[in-house]
């Protein structure tokens, strides 16, 4: 009897000591969205995320979309003189929304496994897309790289390093960060992760789910447009004239018109 209560109390406290440790390695997440509607006024979001880490440990945001396919024309000269489509390239594995924020360069905190293994950072980023056709590694690493620059500059890639604040909270390390949500990302369903780093590890991560949705006219329009082509052009043509008849009124009242 003594020996099987010494056994069961011994358990319970190495449960319990394995429980204090996964405690201690633990992130929290909090974030200001699990929605984001676009209606007729919509000119995109910000969404902010706060939680508390353990002292001395890096932090890693990611807001990221699920992963697509994508097509692009490459451009190149015809006889040396004229720019037309020479070819066709097929990017897969490309989220359609991908931004990264970290406390520190997510190479001095993370070992490049880790990295790829999580998708974080643009070199994570670049292997885990898939290309064809290529020639080369060079010719892959030429068009990746185009293909990340076409992305930032649509605001749907980008991130930054020390934009996420830290400071001391109940005994452990707050951090908070808040960036913009770009009207350009499309309607679906993303995720905003936060990663606990440690000794070039992610120790933990937790994910909250943002959903993306239109609503009102803007998803009457959409339906519209992927349902009935025909409708939806005349409509269009119908509020261009509209909008143009207006504008001509408002001139002619205002004698702006001679």
């Amino acid at each position: 009897m003594n020996h099987t209560r010494t056994f069961v109390t011994a358990l319970i406290a190495g449960l319990l000591l394995c429980g204090a440790g996964r405690a201690a390695a633990e992130i929290s997440l909090i974030a200001n969205h699990d929605h984001i509607t676009i209606d007729f006024f919509y000119h995109g979001s910000s969404v902010s995320a706060r939680g508390l880490v353990e002292p001395g440990t890096d932090v890693i945001i990611k807001l990221a979309g699920p992963d697509g396919k994508e097509t692009l024309k490459e451009k190149g000269k015809t006889a040396g003189v004229l720019w037309m489509n020479v070819g066709t390239l097929h990017f897969e594995n490309t989220p359609n929304l991908y931004e990264v924020y970290s406390t520190r360069p997510i190479e001095q905190i993370l070992s490049p496994e880790e990295a790829d293994r999580e998708v974080l950072g643009y070199r994570a980023l670049g292997k885990h897309l898939v290309l064809e056709p290529v020639t080369s590694p060079e010719d892959r690493e030429k068009w990746v790289g185009e293909f990340i620059k076409f992305k930032e500059n649509s605001k749907l890639y980008g991130g930054s390093t020390g934009g996420i604040a830290t400071e001391p909270k109940d005994g452990k390390q707050g951090y908070y960060i808040k960036t913009e949500w770009p009207f350009q990302a499309p309607p679906g369903d993303y995720t905003v992760t936060a990663y606990a780093v440690r000794d070039g590890k992610v120790i933990e991560k937790i994910s909250k789910p943002v959903d993306v949705k239109q609503v009102g006219v803007v998803q009457t329009l959409s339906k519209m447009a992927k349902n009935n082509g025909a409708l939806y052009g005349l409509l269009s043509i119908v509020m261009a004239l509209g909008a143009g008849f207006g504008v001509g009124l408002v001139f002619r009242k205002g004698g702006g018109a001679h």
